[in-house]
Order: C-alpha cells, then sequence, then structure tokens
C-alpha cells in the first residue's frame, strides 16, 4: 500500500473555478498565439479528484518546468515562457515555441514517454494556426491508463479505477523517480 499521507494535501476546487480557470487560459494561449504567432506549448499536471494544487502535483510542476525548458534546448528550438503560476485550480505554465507545431507535438509526446514523471505531465500543443495537436494528429496511438493498458480516456470518461488507486499509482511513479536519483546522487558523489 503507497502512503499518500501529505501528497494530496490541498483546498478542493469546485467546478466554476476549474471552468474560469479553462477561460483564462484559453485567453493566455490566445493571446500569446495573437503576439507571437507560433505554437503554443500549455504545461499541466495530471491530476483527477477535487485537489489539484497539493504537494504532489507541486513537485510534478517543478520537475515538469526543469525537463521542458531541457528537451527545448536539446533540440536546438527557442521558446519564451509567456506565464506559469499556481492557482488552487493547479499550477500550469504557457510556453510560445518557435517550431512546427507538429514537431513540438512529437516532441512533447516523447518527453511524456521517456521521462520519467513524463506520464504525469500534460502537454498540451497548439498549432500557430490555434488549433489543438493531438496524437491522433500525428498518427500515435493516445495515451495509456496509469493503471492499466486500456487508453487512458476510456478509463477516466468511465471511471474505471478509484482516486485512491490512481492516486497511489502517481505517488509510485514520484517514490520511483525520487529512489532513482538519490541512487545517481550517491554515485556520483
Amino acid at each position: 500500500m503507497v502512503d499518500l499521507e501529505g501528497w494530496l494535501v490541498g483546498d478542493e476546487v469546485a467546478l466554476p473555478a476549474m471552468l474560469a480557470a479553462r477561460e483564462a487560459r484559453v485567453r493566455r494561449r490566445e493571446d500569446g498565439l495573437a503576439h507571437y504567432r507560433q505554437p503554443t506549448l500549455t504545461l499541466s499536471v495530471v491530476m483527477p479528484g477535487p485537489v489539484k494544487l497539493c504537494p504532489l502535483t507541486s513537485l510534478l510542476f517543478e520537475e515538469a518546468l526543469k525537463a521542458v525548458p531541457q528537451a527545448f534546448a536539446a533540440r536546438g528550438i527557442a521558446f519564451e515562457k509567456l506565464w506559469s503560476g499556481s492557482p488552487a485550480t493547479g499550477p500550469e505554465a504557457l510556453f510560445s515555441v518557435d517550431t512546427d507545431g507538429e514537431d513540438l507535438k512529437r516532441a512533447m509526446v516523447a518527453l511524456e514517454e521517456t521521462h520519467p514523471l513524463g506520464r504525469l505531465w500534460d502537454l498540451d500543443v497548439h498549432g500557430s494556426d490555434s488549433r489543438s495537436i493531438s496524437r491522433r494528429d500525428l498518427g500515435l496511438a493516445p495515451r495509456r491508463c496509469l493503471i492499466c493498458e486500456e487508453a487512458a480516456h476510456a478509463c477516466a470518461r468511465s471511471r474505471r479505477h478509484g482516486l485512491e488507486d490512481v492516486w497511489a499509482t502517481m505517488v509510485r511513479f514520484v517514490s520511483v523517480w525520487q529512489e532513482e536519483a538519490e541512487k545517481g546522487a550517491n554515485f556520483s558523489s
């Protein structure tokens, strides 16, 4: 059994606040697109349930804020961070990225699939025409559920897995990542 104690401490967020946050996110993205005229990346954290800002999401977000610019740098992609914040509705950031939208989506899918915490990040790409670019647009399979091998959206929609099971799986991802980081730190000492 995974110890969830402390990881999920935070205020519950009601639906009106989530809807307002979504509208604000769309406005920021549209403003960024209008100003920079290049694709955008919205970075957020996968977090089911009513608590969106807690120690778990804060840690995941901070690591994503390191990994995403590193992925850009590794590919020689110029970018501008337009906004970053941690409201009660969950941490998120917006980047304007100087590359083709489909190339950006491929790079972000690679990051989601190769980084030990990438599966817990939501890296949404919109092209310079403001159109959302999905895995399906690139001929890629949908994201897999954290718990089983089904498509994540199908499990989420049907609520196939309980929140506690999903949270425990998320905390296990973080625990494994932390253990590996400690081993690496001890090895290089």
